[in-house]
């Protein structure tokens, strides 16, 4: 496995980089808390911290298109949550708030996440002294989710190596069961991971 989903920049070269790890994680936490605390009517505290974030872009040397295809990646499920307030008073209000708010917190951790790898985090995490089973958990999550790439790169293969038909309908017919599979094919890893955890020991 090669991927390098989460954390591809982080081991990269910059004035960003090169700032302690422990600094990074308060800051970002900051910028996260000051987006999401503040009344739904002071959008321009999130919309000042969040340009604070994209000013810091350039001095990461995070190449801004990876930046922009993952806000874009994410950005349809900040959308589909945000759009139940519109069914509320003042629903365009606390759209744009919701998506504001979660667009500059998935920057922020985006921009965290490739200037800190993921194993230094997880070390920073206990010397905060966070619970072990949460820190053990994102260990887990990081670890298996290359796992679950690998296997989807794996469907995707036998998918196209069987399917002629072009048309959309049955793009989004294998899609589907893609999806399907994978979510079986995880469960039934997931239990082997449990059962092989609990044999050495673990509560």
């Amino acid at each position: 496995m090669k991927h390098e989903y989460l954390d591809r920049y982080s081991r990269i070269e910059s004035p960003v980089h090169r700032l302690p790890g422990l600094l990074k994680l308060i800051i970002a936490l900051c910028i996260v808390l000051v987006s999401i605390i503040p009344p739904a009517r002071m959008l321009y505290i999130p919309a000042a911290a969040g340009l604070f974030v994209v000013l810091i872009v350039p001095f990461t040397r995070i190449p801004a298109l990876f930046v922009l295809r993952r806000i874009v990646m994410f950005e349809p499920f900040v959308a589909v949550i945000a759009s139940l307030m519109l069914f509320q008073a003042d629903g365009g209000l606390k759209f744009m708030s919701i998506v504001i708010r979660s667009t500059v917190s998935l920057l922020t951790m985006i921009i965290l996440s490739n200037t800190i790898p993921f194993n230094e985090i997880l070390g920073i995490l206990r010397r905060l002294h966070l619970p072990g089973i949460i820190v053990t958990i994102l260990a887990l999550m990081y670890r298996y989710i290359f796992v679950l790439i690998d296997e989807t790169d794996r469907l995707n293969r036998a998918r196209l190596s069987r399917t002629f038909a072009k048309s959309k309908k049955f793009t989004w017919y294998s899609l589907s069961l893609t999806i399907g599979q994978l979510f079986v094919r995880s469960t039934e890893r997931a239990e082997k991971v449990f059962g092989a955890m609990s044999a050495r020991g673990w509560k």
